[in-house]
């Protein structure tokens, strides 16, 4: 049982911190509260609007795993460096990817809400 509380102490600790650091993440739990309730409108169903919250969480949980690479990588070296930069621009590559994903689930809910498939 104390592991598991060490472990949301951790995880709480972590998600301030990055919500402290960055713009983006600040913005993506601003999308996700948005989302909650916004959900419950374009989704058909119950289940829909349960994945469209999870697809805005899924962006949440790319861009703290890319921020925790950006802080690692600085912490690293503050000089460029080609390959440090290269992982970067994968982890902000998987945000962009997992952006895509969510707006595709989104306008297809959508779309679906509106009777159109």
């Amino acid at each position: 049982m104390l592991r598991i509380w060490k472990a949301t102490i951790n995880s709480r600790n972590g998600l301030a911190f990055a919500f402290r650091s960055e713009q983006a993440v600040r913005e993506e739990i601003v999308a996700l509260l948005v989302s909650l309730p916004l959900a419950w409108l374009v989704g058909s169903t119950a289940t829909r609007a349960v994945e469209l919250v999870c697809a805005v969480a899924f962006v949440l949980v790319v861009e703290l795993l890319n921020t925790a690479i950006e802080k690692l990588a600085d912490r690293l070296t503050l000089d460029r460096d080609k390959q440090i930069g290269r992982v970067k621009d994968m982890g902000s590559a998987a945000v962009g990817v997992a952006l895509l994903m969510a707006g595709a689930f989104w306008i297809l809910a959508i779309v679906e809400r509106l009777g159109f498939i």
